[in-house]
């Protein structure tokens, strides 16, 4: 039952993230007013906030899904395909493990991850 919670959860996640970035798809037509290139720029800074969105999403549901990693002690932020994780885990392993998972995920562009600290 846990594991079609979470891949419900993931679903839904993407799903919104997906529909933010079509939201404003309906704006992008061309008039003298040069509507066409703000839209076309909300349209990319949209897709950018989409794709962020989406990566923060899939880096906390990669955290869930490992067992070794206490998910709910990291936070992820992404801007422009950096991740960066603070907070404070246990153990080396598991902040090397953190920074290892999050750079798997497709479109990780760089970790940070100065911010996430081991207890002492």
């Amino acid at each position: 039952m846990k594991q079609s919670t979470k891949g419900f959860a993931i679903a839904t996640l993407t799903a919104a993230a997906l529909s933010m970035g079509m939201s404003s798809a309906a704006m992008a037509y061309d008039n003298d007013d040069g509507m066409r290139d703000s839209a076309g720029d909300a349209m990319e800074s949209a897709g950018q906030a989409t794709s962020d969105t989406w990566i923060t999403s899939k880096v906390r549901a990669s955290f869930v899904a490992e067992s070794e990693l206490s998910a709910l002690d990291i936070g992820v932020e992404t801007n422009e395909g950096v991740v960066t994780l603070s907070g404070e885990v246990y153990t080396d392993a598991e902040r090397d493990l953190a920074i290892q998972v999050a750079e798997d995920i497709e479109g990780v562009e760089e970790v940070a991850a100065d911010g996430l600290t081991v207890a002492e």
